[in-house]
């Protein structure tokens, strides 16, 4: 298998999300080193379904004890976020190094908050279309030693942002703009990655990527993202490769009125294993867990002890 056609493959593992989210413990960076290398002209459709359960109240490095913390309280205490996202996209790489994606997430988030001042729950169930995301990419760095790529995107303002609380004594007022479906903000993406092969079976592959806001809406403006990956790929089974991440992350604080820009931004370090399936020359399955190895949040916000990612892949 030569290089172009292992780099495609490698491609196949875990191909790249949409998602609509702050600043707000949530991380969705599983898959940055599989974006946009795909070396060989062609097309994909991907779906994919990411899972990631907020339930662990952090302050700095250190867990909260929610039971020590006397109600009622001027500071919110949130209890529980279930980030539910289906992301459909599609991929076309031409024969002249040029290719794109677009990917279009459904983003479903039960949320449950203890509201300053009050001692019962406030429940919140917003779901819909999140912010679409438009990638395009640039290969024309590659050398026959490995794939050098440069990519180049906008997310766009099209997920909702006015979801209100449903029930509890904050019903009817409106859910904090990091946990709405879309940030109503149009954003930049700039990024770069490599890929090589260390030997006949293993690959390396890293990534850089940046995503920032280039406006704000309606006293909002969500903060700068930068991610950073290593990932290592053992490319000798014939339809099974798995693969070894390490991810980082650095969210800026967000801002404007409506921002909590107290409770928002931080770093985190993640190890995510996954592996892709072949089901057939053009259908792959594929999966991965992102678990957490160093986190640091700014004031108090709810974290994952876990990122679960699942779906299939169709080449064409």
């Amino acid at each position: 298998m030569n290089l172009f056609r292992t780099a495609a493959l490698c491609a196949a593992l875990l191909p790249t999300p949409a998602f609509a989210c702050a600043s707000c413990g949530c991380t969705f960076t599983s898959d940055w080193l599989s974006q946009g290398l795909v070396t060989q002209p062609g097309q994909a459709i991907t779906l994919r379904y990411d899972y990631v359960p907020q339930s662990e109240l952090r302050t700095g490095t250190d867990k909260v004890d929610q039971s020590t913390i006397p109600l009622p309280t001027d500071r919110e205490i949130e209890r529980r976020t279930d980030n539910h996202y289906v992301t459909a996209s599609y991929d076309r790489q031409f024969a002249n190094d040029w290719g794109f994606e677009v990917a279009v997430p459904f983003i479903a988030r039960p949320h449950r908050t203890i509201a300053e001042d009050t001692i019962t729950e406030s429940r919140s169930d917003a779901s819909g279309i999140g912010d679409v995301r438009l990638i395009g990419r640039w290969q024309g760095l590659s050398t026959p030693a490995g794939v050098t790529g440069l990519q180049f995107g906008v997310v766009l303002p099209t997920g909702s942002f006015h979801h209100r609380f449903v029930s509890g004594p904050a019903a009817g007022e409106q859910l904090d703009r990091g946990l709405q479906p879309g940030t109503g903000t149009v954003q930049a993406v700039l990024g770069a990655y490599h890929y090589r092969r260390l030997s006949s079976d293993l690959a390396l592959v890293v990534q850089a990527q940046g995503q920032f806001a280039l406006t704000s809406r309606e006293g909002y403006r969500p903060g700068t993202i930068g991610e950073a990956s290593i990932s290592l790929q053992w490319l000798g089974g014939r339809t099974v490769t798995p693969q070894l991440q390490l991810n980082g992350r650095i969210n800026g604080r967000d801002s404007g009125a409506e921002a909590d820009r107290e409770n928002s931004g931080g770093e985190q370090l993640f190890l995510a294993p996954g592996l892709t399936v072949r089901i057939s020359s053009h259908l792959s399955a594929f999966g991965l867990i992102q678990v957490p190895i160093y986190r640091r949040f700014n004031g108090y916000q709810l974290a994952s002890s876990k990122v679960v990612s699942s779906g299939l892949q169709l080449r064409f």
